[in-house]
């Protein structure tokens, strides 16, 4: 899905642990909730339960809907590379399986 994925942020200026993407034709948090295995988020703590886009990712100049598909992925210490392998397959089929259900 790379040209559906886009990164959110400047792309080396950034915290090591921490990734924020959209990905098209979705809302994040559908993503979210069709991928129960993901611990994840579509922004900051502060704004959890809120239904609108991310104030930060609209200030810097994202659409409303590039907001809405935003995704913050963060890993820890012991997060291992086949921990976001896993996390990235199963997005995937999320994000598919919510593209299909569109298309009908």
């Amino acid at each position: 899905m790379p040209q559906a994925v886009h990164l959110n942020g400047h792309p080396a200026d950034r915290l090591p642990n921490t990734l924020n993407i959209s990905i098209d034709n979705v809302i994040g948090e559908e993503v979210l909730a069709a991928t129960p295995g993901i611990a994840s988020s579509t922004g900051s703590a502060c704004h959890e339960g809120k239904a609108e886009p991310s104030t930060v990712l609209t200030a810097m100049g994202l659409s409303r809907e590039r907001a809405l598909g935003a995704l913050r992925l963060t890993v820890g210490r012991w997060t291992t590379e086949r921990d976001v392998d896993a996390a990235s397959d199963q997005l995937a089929q999320s994000v598919q399986t919510l593209w299909s259900n569109r298309e009908r």
